[in-house]
């Protein structure tokens, strides 16, 4: 009878493990996300900066894991690249996903 109760008394070591696995993963997702909403603002606050990207509202940032995402409109290609080069130079960015369209 002695079995059962050494299993017994693995089952809350098994419980608490897995809460504080999915505690430190909770804060890490915090974290991310508080470090993604400055990326995302130095991003936009970059581009807005720059005279040839001046369409207001015409690109939109998102940034998810340091990663930065650009949608939107431009009107000629070279503000397309204009807008990934200030992107990638921004601090805390480690890629530049560029799905800007051009209008025409």
């Amino acid at each position: 009878m002695k079995k059962p109760l050494k299993l017994y008394g693995l089952v809350p070591v098994v419980i608490l493990g897995g809460a504080l696995a999915g505690c430190a993963t909770f804060g890490k997702q915090a974290s991310d996300s508080a470090g993604d909403a400055k990326v995302t603002a130095n991003v936009q606050t970059a581009i807005d900066q720059h005279p040839g990207l001046a369409m207001p509202d015409s690109i939109q940032v998102q940034t998810i894991d340091q990663v930065v995402y650009l949608n939107g409109i431009v009107s000629e290609g070279l503000q397309s690249r204009e807008a990934e080069v200030v992107a990638q130079q921004t601090p805390g960015v480690v890629r530049v996903v560029n799905q800007l369209a051009i209008s025409k």
